[in-house]
């Protein structure tokens, strides 16, 4: 398979992983927290969902064949329901390790170099997240979105276990230390059911967003200021790839060949402004009530 533009920051996001879980992983044993250890065992999943990412990116790129007539954009949202379902493992596995240690708190050592061990992991996570971001932008990518935002979580996550442990560290209440990777277990397990959402939406053909949405109702507005109409009109996404259908309501005593022109002006001007997309349109006679009998609510 083709390395694509998306699946090359796919392949940063599988380094950053294994550069931060190196380093987190440093700070838990040199500081025996297991706040870390939790910050660490979230570093593991970002490595896991990275890797499958950069498998899902590679096939989603694949040309449409026999059997997948559409593509295989979908595949994105299985490395989105796949890192939804290890950050919600990973929460499991921190609260396993911490809940015994509610009981049974452990004295926190070589906090100040473990502290700065975790800074700088968290450092490169939120570079990463930076870049992520503007890709994922780029290349209408909903499996680096997921990555981002889930970088970006742990970002935000990593900086409250250092500013918590530092508390533990100097003022002694051990029992804070388990309590925090509670505290972690519970703000990534809701970052998991977010993740596992949004990819459960793009599998099951969820519309464009209203913004989207609001953007065709202008490419298509002329058109309907001239008298034309359009019904049945409904809208999907497959990855980076956008699906738009429509019903264009024409007068019947048009030709073929002005009808035909029509709709590939229309179709031309929703390419130009969703690339990459795919339009269908049917063309019916405006004046016929039978053009009206599959009529749905739009979008």
């Amino acid at each position: 398979m083709p390395v694509s533009g998306a699946a090359r920051f796919a392949l940063l996001s599988v380094a950053a992983a294994l550069a931060t879980m190196g380093l987190k992983l440093l700070a838990w044993k040199l500081t025996g927290s297991v706040g870390l250890l939790s910050d660490a065992l979230e570093s593991g999943v970002n490595l896991s969902a990275a890797l499958f990412a950069f498998w899902a990116l590679r096939l989603a790129v694949q040309p449409p064949d026999a059997e997948h007539a559409h593509g295989h954009g979908k595949a994105e949202y299985f490395a989105g329901g796949f890192e939804g379902a290890m950050i919600i493992a990973a929460a499991a596995a921190i609260a396993w390790a911490a809940i015994p240690r509610l009981w049974d708190p452990k004295p926190i050592v070589q906090a100040g170099p473990g502290l700065l061990i975790s800074v700088l992991a968290s450092g490169i996570n939120g570079a990463v997240a930076l870049v992520l971001r503007r890709a994922a932008a780029r290349y209408h990518s909903a499996a680096l979105a997921a990555d981002a935002d889930h970088l970006m979580s742990d970002v935000w996550t990593s900086v409250g276990v250092v500013l918590a442990v530092a508390v533990v560290a100097l003022g002694g209440w051990l029992w804070l230390d388990p309590l925090i990777a509670l505290v972690v277990a519970v703000v990534i397990l809701r970052t998991g059911w977010r993740v596992l959402h949004d990819a459960a939406q793009g599998l099951m053909d969820v519309s464009w967003p209203e913004a989207e949405r609001a953007v065709l109702d202008t490419v298509l507005a002329p058109y309907r200021a001239q008298g034309l109409a359009f019904h049945a009109l409904r809208t999907r996404r497959a990855g980076a790839r956008r699906f738009v259908s429509m019903h264009v309501l024409v007068p019947g005593a048009w030709t073929v060949q002005r009808g035909h022109d029509l709709v590939e002006a229309v179709e031309a001007q929703v390419r130009a402004r969703f690339a990459p997309v795919t339009v269908f349109t049917h063309l019916e006679p405006i004046e016929d009530p039978a053009a009206y009998d599959e009529d749905q609510p739009d979008r």
